[in-house]
């Protein structure tokens, strides 16, 4: 069973939290930063695209010998942000959200983020943990921030808050409010705010599209 949205009182899956992270089970994974990042996700792509088509196929068989099914995105990849040299031409999911699957929309109009995993042959899985948003849903914050900001946070650890009170344990933490404040994942830290790490080596939220200044890098916490 997926322990996502769909399963009625499952803590949440806050699948498009921060962009240059995404959460399943739990557990935090870096989706923009260096693979050799600690807790970052291995073999990440976070990419830009249209879904033009879609298919079942098989891919496999479970240990009891059945088929495992999945459908199978045809993308027109348009950015990549983190990945291979090689562009995404397929994107595949479990054939529904009851199984942690992730649908797109095939019109060929809609535009998404999509982070993943991918073994560098044009191929990528998601599920539903995985961060998968409409490009017209993101803020300016979010869309300038994939190139650079985000990445200034790689060594910055998010921690969620799903109801109140709750505390930080260290200094190179960020606390996530957006669910136990608005009861949403994509709240106004989701969509104004990036986590960065300042010179002290600590860590906090900066808002706005514009570079973080230099008084700001430099404040020690107390």
């Amino acid at each position: 069973m997926c322990a996502g949205p769909s399963v009625p009182g499952a803590e949440p899956c806050v699948p498009a939290v921060h962009l240059w992270q995404c959460c399943c089970s739990g557990g935090w994974v870096l989706c923009l930063c260096p693979s050799h990042q600690p807790g970052s996700r291995p073999h990440a792509a976070v990419i830009r695209a249209k879904a033009v088509s879609a298919k079942e196929v098989d891919s496999g068989n479970d240990i009891y010998g059945n088929p495992i099914k999945r459908i199978q995105y045809e993308v027109k990849q348009i950015k990549m942000f983190k990945g291979p040299d090689q562009d995404i031409e397929f994107i595949y999911t479990a054939p529904s959200t009851a199984v942690c699957g992730q649908p797109l929309d095939t019109g060929g109009k809609k535009e998404y983020l999509i982070a993943g995993k991918s073994e560098g042959d044009g191929k990528m899985h998601i599920t539903l943990c995985d961060l998968v948003a409409t490009w017209d849903s993101l803020s300016p914050t979010q869309k300038k921030s994939l190139n650079q900001r985000y990445q200034m946070g790689c060594e910055c650890k998010i921690s969620r808050c799903l109801s109140i009170p709750c505390f930080v344990s260290s200094s190179d933490e960020c606390l996530w409010t957006d669910w136990a404040m608005e009861k949403i994942v994509g709240g106004r830290q989701a969509k104004h705010y990036a986590c960065i790490k300042r010179s002290d080596g600590s860590c906090a939220w900066y808002r706005g599209m514009a570079p973080p200044k230099q008084e700001f890098l430099d404040i020690e916490d107390p």
